[in-house]
């Protein structure tokens, strides 16, 4: 008899540890290869981990809620297979992502908790080799300036010491106020002691005012007779994270423009019956807008960024992300990588595909990270437009609303006239420490000039 360790698999480049959620399988039963064993979840997806061997499950080497590190064995399965070494050579199970069926392209206003990174079940990173920091406290303490020697010495409220989003915040708040001092290599020291101030003398100024330390807290709600509690959900909770970080460490603008994809609409309605007998695949606006977007990144490049403390990190990939909703009212965010690289065709038969196996509990881990831009399309709500939240760390997002017929005045070599015509606004939120006025706003007009010159005649 072998004894088999199976290991945490990796659930991409930027995730170093997952949680158990559940363990599917029970100590002494018989598990078959293939057969999912537990269930994990990362600040990115949750995911079932199958056996790669039959055999018995003898030993779990943690419980439930335990978060264990990517490549640390989880549980011992004994295999009918006579032990020939001292030990098993083990193989990184598949990872099945957990999703239902959702929209083509919905709202990605609470989004992308799926692509965001939260401060309980995000990957961890390392200061001293001692403590940890989940990429949201590092992010707050980048954005903030505060060093790591700052961090190692803030006293955690958090599980096992672990320094939380409010514990960082609260630093921050402190050390604006003048209750930590900060010695010159970035090592706070203890704190302030506040002294009487000195009677004021008729020839000593004034002294300058100290700046009060405000404590935001969330409101107090009364519950009534009549009223239901819902407990929110673990994704509800990340977003609701996910959502807060990226207001706190981004201050959002929104620019909108209004563009006539009068021509997009009818080359679409011509060409769909024929495009879809040809290629097999329907073609949506979907591919169009991103084709749109991707030929406006690579004129203004300085939107495809990420911004890491005061540094500017130029992405050279136009990875452009597309969100698809589920029941539950999560989100998944599958990549389009390199999409300034595919022509319409190649586009749509990689937005269907993407969306097809989102429905299908098919999308690989790697396939919904790495995005640069998130495309979000609150139309299909029925809205006009919208100020979705930037997807971090990139630096801006577009909203595109829906598409309705208008009159519109429209010139030609006669004069003047007024025509029903196909309109939609488009909604650009753009992180304002990196991106000006100047530059989200041209991104916008360029994004919307680029579907309205759509050639009508373009061939299939």
């Amino acid at each position: 008899m072998a004894r088999y360790e199976l290991i945490m698999p990796k659930m991409g480049e930027s995730v170093a540890e997952a949680t158990i959620i559940k363990w599917v399988k029970n100590i002494g039963e018989k598990i078959e290869a293939d057969e999912n064993v537990l269930e994990i979840a990362t600040d990115k997806v949750d995911s079932e981990v199958p056996s790669p061997v039959s055999g018995t499950l003898v030993e779990y080497l943690f419980n439930e809620n335990d978060i264990v590190q990517v490549g640390a064995a989880i549980a011992i399965i004994e295999t009918d297979v006579a032990e020939t070494t001292n030990s098993v050579t083990q193989v990184e199970p598949p990872v099945q992502i957990e999703q239902t069926k959702g929209d083509d392209l919905p709202d990605l206003n609470l989004v992308n908790a799926t692509l965001g990174r939260t401060e309980e079940t995000a990957a961890p990173i390392k200061s001293n080799g001692i403590r940890f920091y989940s990429p949201l406290v590092r992010t707050i303490a980048e954005s903030e300036g505060v060093s790591a020697a700052e961090l190692d010495a803030i006293q955690g409220t958090g599980s096992e010491g672990r320094v939380t989003k409010q514990d960082i915040l609260a630093y921050v708040q402190q050390r604006a106020s003048g209750a930590v001092k900060v010695t010159p290599v970035g090592q706070p020291s203890a704190p302030v002691q506040k002294t009487e101030p000195a009677k004021e003398t008729p020839a000593s100024p004034k002294a300058a005012p100290v700046a009060s330390t405000i404590e935001i807290k969330a409101p107090a709600v009364s519950v009534g007779g009549t009223d239901e509690i819902i407990e929110m959900d673990r994704m509800r909770k990340l977003i609701a994270e996910h959502m807060v970080m990226s207001k706190h460490v981004s201050p959002h603008v929104t620019s909108f423009v209004e563009a006539d994809v009068t021509n997009i609409v009818q080359w679409r309605d011509k060409a769909k019956k024929t495009f879809e007998k040809r290629e097999g695949e329907k073609i949506t606006f979907t591919p169009i807008f991103i084709e749109a977007v991707a030929k406006a990144i690579k004129d203004l490049p300085m939107i495809n960024v990420s911004v890491d403390g005061t540094k500017i990190i130029v992405r050279k990939n136009i990875n452009i992300g597309m969100a698809a909703a589920l029941p539950s009212g999560n989100l998944i965010v599958p990549v389009i990588k390199n999409a300034d690289q595919m022509n319409l065709v190649g586009l749509t038969k990689s937005v269907n595909d993407l969306a097809n196996r989102a429905r299908n509990n098919k999308l690989q881990p790697d396939e919904i990270q790495g995005g640069t831009f998130t495309l979000t399309n609150v139309g299909s709500f029925g809205n006009v437009m919208g100020t979705p939240i930037i997807n971090q760390p990139q630096v801006a997002i577009l909203a595109v609303g829906a598409i309705k017929k208008k009159p519109a005045v429209i010139e030609t070599e006669f004069g003047d006239v007024i025509a029903i015509r196909h309109m939609m606004f488009l909604s650009l939120s753009y992180d304002h420490r990196v991106v000006d006025g100047s530059l989200g706003g041209m991104f916008v007009r360029k994004v919307a000039d680029y579907l309205e010159a759509f050639d009508p005649n373009r061939d299939i």
